[in-house]
Formats: C-alpha cells, sequence, structure tokens
C-alpha cells in the first residue's frame, strides 16, 4: 500500500526537517485564532493517538463506531504551545512509528472493514488510513515542511 511507504518515508526524513525550523517560526502564532507550528504539530499528535485507536479497531471488527474529538480543545488541554519543540518532535515520530506498527498489521481483508467516525458516513479503513497521511502531509506543509520527496521516495 502507498500509503504505508509514504508514511514510513515521512517518519524517516521529516524529523530532522521539523527539528531545523526556528524557535520564532515555531512558537509564532500567524494570528490570535491560527496555531503556532508548535500547535499544528501537537495537533498531529493527537490525529496520530486518535488514528491509532481506529487502524486497530478498525482491523478487529467490521462496522465499529468511533468518537471525533474537538481538535482544537485536545490543542488547548495538551498544552503544545508550551512544550519543547524537540519533545513534539520526538513524540511525532514515537506515535508514528506505533500507527504504522498498527497499519502494517491490518490484513488484506480488513482493509474495507468500515468505521463510522461520529456523525459520519462509514467510510472504510483503507480510506482513514489514507486520508490520516494526506491529512498530515497538509499539515507538515503548512508548517513549513517539504513532504512530497519524502512521500514519493523509495522505501528505505
Amino acid at each position: 500500500m502507498t500509503a504505508i511507504s509514504s508514511l514510513r518515508n515521512l517518519i524517516d526524513r521529516v524529523p530532522d526537517r521539523l527539528a531545523k525550523l526556528p524557535r520564532e517560526r515555531v512558537e509564532t502564532r500567524p494570528s490570535p485564532s491560527k496555531w503556532s507550528a508548535k500547535e499544528e504539530l501537537g495537533h498531529l499528535l493527537d490525529s496520530a493517538a486518535n488514528n491509532h485507536q481506529r487502524i486497530v479497531r478498525g482491523q478487529l471488527e467490521n462496522n465499529v463506531a468511533v468518537p471525533s474529538y474537538d481538535q482544537n480543545a485536545w490543542v488547548a488541554i495538551n498544552r503544545y504551545q508550551k512544550r519543547d519543540w524537540n519533545e513534539l518532535v520526538d513524540l511525532w515520530q514515537a506515535l508514528n512509528r506505533q500507527l504504522l506498527a498498527a497499519a502494517e498489521s491490518v490484513p488484506d481483508s480488513a482493509w474495507p472493514n468500515t468505521l463510522t467516525i461520529t456523525d459520519h458516513a462509514p467510510m472504510t479503513l483503507e480510506f482513514i488510513f489514507e486520508d490520516y497521511v494526506a491529512h498530515m502531509a497538509h499539515h507538515l506543509e503548512h508548517i513549513g515542511i517539504e513532504v512530497r520527496d519524502a512521500m514519493n521516495a523509495p522505501a528505505a
């Protein structure tokens, strides 16, 4: 599956790129209502935690219902703006390694399983995983990290 290779490549290549971002860049909010890069990376941590649950539950049973989450509340509760950037980068890599391990365990027969997230229409496990990787790439690029080369690179 291409999304698995893309996630593996992102995990291997993105942490060094994140670590090189200047402190002012990661701590500055573009406006009072917008997340800083720290908060946006924190949002990706929350997304990884929630999607890990979905990947595990979705391969264990079909037609499972899972909750959504209030993204802004999670970012505020976890206080990402006050956290150390390198700690967040390390946690991003670790959480995504955990999610990757779960995704690599999905048998082919389980990818079509469906999950319903709160009031949304049912989605396949495959769609949820592919959407997770695309969502992550979007946010990483918004933070200022080039990801296309990493996502399309041959597996390391």
